[in-house]
C-alpha cells in the first residue's frame, strides 16, 4: 500500500480536515501519514491577518515542504488559499463542499444579529466586519484570532458577546449547539473557496498518484464551483485580508456566480452576478464587470486604510 504524506497545519480543524482527507484516500487503496506543522498565521495571534502579510499566511510553510518533497500533499481550507500559486506548485482535487454560509455563535441563544441590543461581535474576518457595518451597525465587531476552540474561550471569558464563524468549521469539530443564527448566503456571501477543502501537490508529484489522490478526493461539482471563484479572486486580485466576497453554485447545468468588494465600514457595495458554463470564464466575466464599477479603485483604497 503507498503511503501518502498529508501535510497540514496542527489545529484541531485542520487535523480532522486532514484525516478527512486520509479516509478518501483509504477507497483508493491509499495509506496515509499526517505531517503537522504549525504556520506563520497560527504563530502570531496579536495582529490582525492585514497587518502580519496574509498572502500565503496560513499555506506558505506547507508550501516549502511540498517544493523540498518532505510531503506528498498539503491540505487546505480552500478559503484560505492565495489566488496565485507557485509554478511548481498545483491543485488537483477540491473535496465537496460543506454548507458554505456564515453563523452566529453564542453563550445565550437570544443573542442574533437582529437583535436591537448593541453586541460585540467576535471575528477575524474583515469580510464578516464590513458585512456587520453594512447589515447591522447597532453591533461592533472585536478582534478575534486564534482556532475555534480558544475563540469559544474567549466567547467564554467574555471577551465578546457573540462570534461570526463559518459553518463549516463549527460543524466539523461539534459546536452546533452554541449557533444562534444561520444567516443567509444571499446577505453574509461567503469567502472564496469557504467549506471545502482544497488538495496541493507538487506539479512533480508521480501522475498516477495525482490520479489516485484526484479519483478519491475531487467533488467535480464543488471544483467548478470553486474554479470561477478563484478566477475571479485572481483577475481582482484579491486576498483573504480584503473584504472581498464570491459563491458560485450548479444551477441545473450552469454555474452562477455571485460577488462583489465591500468598503471597510460597509457602506460601498460594489457587486455583480452572472451565469455561465465555463467556471474560468465566468470568473473572468464577473471580476471585469466588478473592475468595470470601480473595485480596483476600491480595493486600492481598502489596502491603504490597512496599511497592507
Amino acid at each position: 500500500m503507498k503511503t501518502i504524506r498529508i501535510g497540514t497545519r496542527n489545529s484541531a480543524l485542520a487535523l480532522w480536515q486532514a484525516h478527512h482527507v486520509g479516509a478518501l484516500l483509504a477507497t483508493q487503496g491509499l495509506g496515509y501519514e499526517i505531517v503537522a506543522i504549525t504556520t506563520k498565521g497560527d504563530q502570531i495571534l496579536d495582529r490582525s491577518l492585514s497587518k502580519i502579510g496574509s498572502k500565503g499566511v496560513f499555506t506558505e510553510e506547507l508550501e516549502a515542504m511540498l517544493c523540498a518533497g518532505e510531503i506528498d500533499i498539503a491540505q487546505h481550507s480552500a478559503k484560505d488559499l492565495p489566488s496565485h500559486l507557485p509554478a511548481e506548485l498545483e491543485l488537483i482535487a477540491f473535496t465537496e463542499r460543506e454548507a458554505a454560509q456564515d453563523v452566529v455563535l453564542s453563550l445565550d441563544p437570544a443573542k442574533t444579529l437582529a437583535s436591537s441590543e448593541p453586541l460585540r461581535i467576535g471575528t477575524s474576518s474583515t469580510r464578516r466586519r464590513a458585512f456587520l457595518s453594512h447589515f447591522y451597525p447597532q453591533h461592533t465587531a472585536v478582534e478575534m484570532r486564534g482556532n475555534l476552540q480558544t475563540r469559544l474561550e474567549k466567547l467564554k471569558n467574555g471577551d465578546c458577546d457573540a462570534m461570526l464563524l463559518a459553518y463549516a468549521g463549527v460543524h466539523r469539530m461539534e459546536m452546533e449547539s452554541y449557533i444562534t443564527q444561520h444567516l443567509s448566503l444571499d446577505q453574509f456571501v461567503p469567502a472564496v473557496g469557504q467549506g471545502s477543502v482544497a488538495i496541493q501537490c507538487a506539479v512533480s508529484l508521480d501522475s498516477s498518484i495525482k490520479a489516485l489522490v484526484r479519483k478519491a478526493c475531487n467533488h467535480p461539482a464543488t471544483e467548478a464551483a470553486l474554479l470561477a471563484e478563484r478566477h475571479l479572486l485572481a483577475h481582482l486580485e484579491g486576498g483573504c485580508s480584503v473584504p472581498v466576497y464570491g459563491h458560485a453554485q450548479l444551477v441545473g447545468d450552469k454555474l452562477s456566480l455571485h460577488a462583489g468588494v465591500l468598503s471597510l465600514d460597509g457602506i460601498e457595495n460594489i457587486f455583480h452576478s452572472a451565469a455561465g458554463i465555463d467556471p474560468t470564464l465566468l470568473g473572468k466575466e464577473v471580476a471585469m464587470e466588478l473592475i468595470h464599477l470601480g473595485a480596483h479603485q476600491l480595493l486600492r483604497k481598502i489596502r491603504q486604510q490597512l496599511g497592507s
